[in-house]
């Protein structure tokens, strides 16, 4: 079945429509309703808590945007509902709370984390726990990850749910250290594409131009998103290369 993804042809807000300025902080109720208050789409993080729920964070550990310590997957939702923020008052959102903000208001584009270590019955659970809580959402939608397992999972178990695959050069960084270099090889050609099969590609703003997403593109009719523009000469590469971005940093002129 093909999707009708023409809904993503439209910039999104990177971690919502965040501004540290006016301690409006990345993937929190304020940027998503700030992104609101613009009609623009948005792009947030996905994570689960210890319990299973489903959380609205990017980071795996707290430090960096809490006053909190420790990992997200080790506290219960109620632990995390009391984590506070360094600059906003908001609580963690969780993502039903994120569906009934929006409430199919603007498209959403979901990033699922990976610690890139789930075995095949805990990856299955996480995912099933996204999808379930996904279930009744009425409105425009797609999840995305740079771990092909995942988008695997997700054509596996609700082919029906938007899915893509996220990618960039991964060159060494810390984020990346526990990848082996043919891991991260494989992941930036996309090497994953025959089987995670995804509807979309959303590839790093500095690695583009790059022949897998433009062949993704262009011969398999992939929509490409790309990230994060924060600048004009990177939205003038993002028009020239893509059908979207995801920006951050200024609020572009067209919601289109």
């Amino acid at each position: 079945m093909t999707k009708d993804l023409a809904w993503m042809s439209q910039p999104f807000a990177h971690r919502g429509l965040h501004d540290a300025r006016q301690n409006i902080v990345e993937n929190t109720r304020s940027s998503i309703q700030a992104a609101l208050d613009h009609e623009f789409g948005f792009e947030v993080d996905l994570r689960a808590a210890s319990c299973g729920t489903i959380m609205v964070f990017h980071d795996e550990h707290l430090e960096r945007l809490t006053q909190a310590t420790g990992r997200v997957a080790d506290k219960s939702l109620a632990q995390l509902q009391q984590v506070e923020f360094r600059d906003t008052s908001d609580q963690m959102m969780s993502l039903q709370d994120l569906l009934d903000l929006n409430n199919g208001r603007v498209p959403m584009l979901l990033e699922i984390k990976s610690d890139w270590q789930f075995d095949q019955h805990s990856l299955h659970k996480f995912v099933t726990k996204i999808i379930d809580t996904l279930n009744n959402y009425r409105g425009d939608f797609a999840v995305m990850s740079f771990d092909p397992a995942i988008t695997s999972m997700f054509q596996m178990l609700a082919p029906n749910i938007a899915r893509g695959l996220i990618s960039e050069r991964f060159s060494y960084h810390e984020e990346w250290k526990s990848l082996s270099w043919l891991k991260r090889t494989r992941l930036r050609f996309l090497l994953s594409f025959p089987y995670s099969r995804p509807d979309f590609i959303a590839y790093d703003i500095n690695a583009l131009p790059a022949i897998a997403p433009m062949i993704a593109r262009s011969l398999f009719k992939r929509p490409l998103l790309t990230w994060t523009v924060r600048t004009d000469e990177r939205k003038l590469r993002a028009q020239k290369y893509c059908d979207a971005m995801i920006f951050e940093g200024f609020v572009p002129s067209t919601k289109k």
